[in-house]
């Protein structure tokens, strides 16, 4: 029997991200079916509140790093505490999200041991001495199955592939030390600007409408937003958009941008780049709404409209307000 999984719980002004649902979800189903144990740890100030919401998810142990010195992310602190766990837990996998902090942290962990880091995995088996995962390649148009020859393999879990389920224990809550060593606090976060919006956080929305160059205007971009609104849906862009100024970066979909696996992306005027496709392919459904019936986006839906966008969305939006 091996020693077990350690899930690190990503939090957010103390509240679960959506992906740290479902890296424990993962952490769970990997404990169960090598029949060890599910460690979690969560670093924050504030978060020693978080532990029941945490034990939903079926962990064995809680580690937690309350303190103020935690209230903002700094991959040196937070690998550090990580590592003590580590050192503690002995764990054989190691589990993320591969959203923006998990890829930033994990490698800093993994570099730490000296151990490999698998990214963006969409499939990960351990049979308690074995760690096997499953990776998207060559802008998802192929998958690697991957086995990791020494432990822990550290992995970062693509968001909306693992379903988060809740499977709730009597979990053991332990503090971590929250001493750190001089190099860990060598970089200290100043500021912190944080854009306020409604609308779901892109990689973790379940719904996303996007839009191209095909929106003509940055202006006319406002009725991506109409329909994105009305389907509860965050909002993407091509490459091609964001560089030429009409969105932000924070919105950009692809090799080059975000990683999304949403159960809904609505492509509007987008042609369908192999850079952006290689950031959506993985979506349960894709809609595709543009006037070239040649554009590649076509190939990887599974609705495709050949029509103009201004058309087809105001009706889309329309019709489903009649139904809302």
């Amino acid at each position: 029997m091996g020693n077990g999984i350690l899930a690190f719980v990503e939090q957010r002004n103390n509240t679960l991200v959506k992906a740290a649902k479902e890296v424990l979800s993962a952490g769970k189903q990997l404990a169960t079916e090598s029949g060890t144990a599910l460690s979690a740890v969560v670093i924050g100030d504030g978060v020693s509140g978080l532990t029941e919401d945490i034990g939903k998810f079926g962990p064995d142990r809680i580690f937690t790093a309350d303190d103020a010195q935690f209230g903002s992310y700094s991959a040196l602190a937070y690998a550090e505490v990580i590592t003590r766990v580590i050192d503690e837990v002995q764990p054989d996998v190691v589990l993320f999200a591969a959203d923006s902090m998990g890829r930033d942290l994990a490698p800093v962990v993994a570099a730490k041991h000296q151990c490999g880091n698998g990214s963006d995995i969409t499939e990960i088996h351990y049979n308690g001495s074995t760690v096997t995962a499953q990776q998207p390649v060559y802008a998802g148009k192929s998958l690697v199955n991957i086995t990791f020859n020494k432990l822990p393999a550290f992995a970062t879990l693509r968001p909306n592939t693992f379903p988060p389920e809740e499977n709730p224990s009597d979990s053991e809550v332990k503090a971590v030390d929250i001493t750190l060593s001089e190099s860990a606090t060598q970089c200290q976060v100043i500021e912190f600007n944080e854009s306020e919006s409604e609308r779901p956080e892109l990689t973790e929305a379940t719904r996303i409408v996007s839009g191209g160059r095909g929106v003509g205007y940055p202006e006319q971009f406002s009725l991506i937003e109409d329909l994105a609104d009305v389907l509860h849906a965050a909002v993407g862009a091509s490459r091609a958009v964001v560089d030429a100024g009409w969105r932000p970066h924070s919105e950009q979909v692809g090799q080059t941008g975000k990683t999304v696996s949403p159960a809904l992306y609505v492509a509007c005027g987008i042609s369908g780049a192999i850079q952006h496709l290689a950031g959506m392919r993985s979506s349960k459904v894709i809609v595709a709404i543009n006037k070239d019936p040649d554009a590649p986006i076509f190939k990887i839906a599974d609705y495709g409209i050949v029509a103009d966008l201004f058309e087809v969305v105001p009706r889309l939006i329309e019709e489903l307000k009649s139904h809302s």
